[in-house]
């Protein structure tokens, strides 16, 4: 199959025009020109643009369902919804809940990925988004069940995932912070979020094994002139990739801009999403055992705590765009970055020959036509 006369983002985030071969669901040949036997089919894509499929590493549910909910039906349900969404790769994200719960929520995830739906998103991944957080910023996070950094408990639910887990959240300045990122990141991204840390700790923690940061800006503290905080040693650190929620209630627009611009190639999109994404404004979503209210496309605790977002990838995308994000910036934060956070980049995240044909199909409004996964 063949996308031919395509405006395109080759390997490098440049724009081009030319074809896209496909063959049995990789990307065969990409350039300009390509000649190909005239009974191929071709699709003619003149006017429209392809970038690759998003990549979601920070999701929690959607659609109704979410991934502590742990079963296979929900976790596929919300694969369904997102390839809706243009997002082609994700990583069901858990919560800081009981020891069972996550349990059944990496089984439940392991076998979507080993069986994964034809009409859904691919699972590249696990985010371990807990227990291992600081009280003072636990956020929406369940406060009776955060524990101490645990690295052998970790260790047996890594197992228990089959390696899938990608991505595990400490608070490092916690007791064992540190000698738990020196030990977890032979497996995995180990990134500090729900934390307390000063400069100088997360700087350490860098030291240790942390290269990444989980929703940066929210639970940790601030950037100040004479405490730089978290946000100020990831803005420092070029070792360090850091998320960013791009629905424009959790980050000021000047922050995006300003974080796009010191970050560069290290500003990773997610979505941090809960059940009540896709759903109609309500009071009755549950997040992690506590309850939401959704209004106005803002998710809250009743004490007016942030709570996850009802966003994705693609609307995020058009935001920055609209916030004065470059396009190319604003996709490559959405697909190769996050791709490489979790090691999936030989993969998945770019247009280029040997990599799965994830692709999206946009029209001059940047809305999403075709999804080729």
């Amino acid at each position: 199959m063949l996308l031919v006369r395509a405006n395109y983002l080759d390997g490098n985030f440049q724009w081009k025009t030319g074809d896209i071969e496909i063959e049995d669901g990789r990307l065969l040949r990409v350039g300009e020109n390509l000649s190909f036997p005239e009974d191929e089919l071709a699709v003619d894509c003149s006017g429209y643009t392809i970038i690759p499929g998003f990549v979601d590493i920070h999701i929690h549910g959607c659609a109704g369902t979410d991934t502590c909910d742990g079963t296979r039906e929900d976790i596929d349900n919300m694969a369904r919804f997102l390839l809706q969404k243009g997002v082609t790769s994700f990583c069901p994200t858990t919560m800081t809940t009981g020891r069972a719960t996550v349990e059944r929520a990496l089984l439940a995830a392991k076998a979507c990925a080993e069986q994964p739906v034809e009409d859904g998103a691919r699972i590249v991944g696990i985010h371990m988004e807990g227990p291992f957080i600081a009280k003072e910023k636990k956020g929406a996070q369940l406060e009776e069940a955060i524990l101490p950094p645990d690295y052998s408990w970790f260790r047996e639910l890594y197992e228990l995932s089959g390696g899938l887990v990608k991505l595990v959240v400490v608070a490092p300045e916690q007791p064992g912070g540190y000698e738990f990122a020196e030990q977890a990141k032979a497996q995995c991204t180990v990134s500090i979020a729900h934390t307390t840390a000063s400069y100088e700790e997360a700087k350490h923690a860098f030291d240790c094994g942390v290269t990444h940061a989980t929703h940066l800006f929210n639970a940790m503290p601030g950037l100040s002139h004479r405490a730089p905080g978290v946000v100020g040693a990831v803005f420092d650190d070029e070792r360090v990739t850091a998320e960013l929620i791009c629905d424009g209630f959790h980050l000021h627009p000047a922050v995006l801009r300003t974080a796009f611009r010191v970050l560069g190639d290290r500003a990773v999109v997610v979505s941090d999403s809960m059940r009540g994404n896709g759903m109609a404004d309500g009071e009755s979503f549950d997040l992690g055992g506590q309850l939401v209210t959704v209004k106005d496309g803002k998710a809250t605790l009743s004490d007016g705590t942030i709570a996850g977002s009802v966003t994705n990838l693609h609307e995020e995308v058009k935001n920055l765009v609209s916030f004065g994000i470059p396009l190319e910036h604003a996709v490559k934060a959405a697909t190769l970055t996050p791709a490489k956070v979790i090691g999936m980049d030989g993969e998945i995240g770019s247009i280029e020959p040997g990599k799965r044909a994830d692709l999206l199909v946009l029209d001059e409004n940047l809305d999403i036509v075709a999804v080729y996964h």
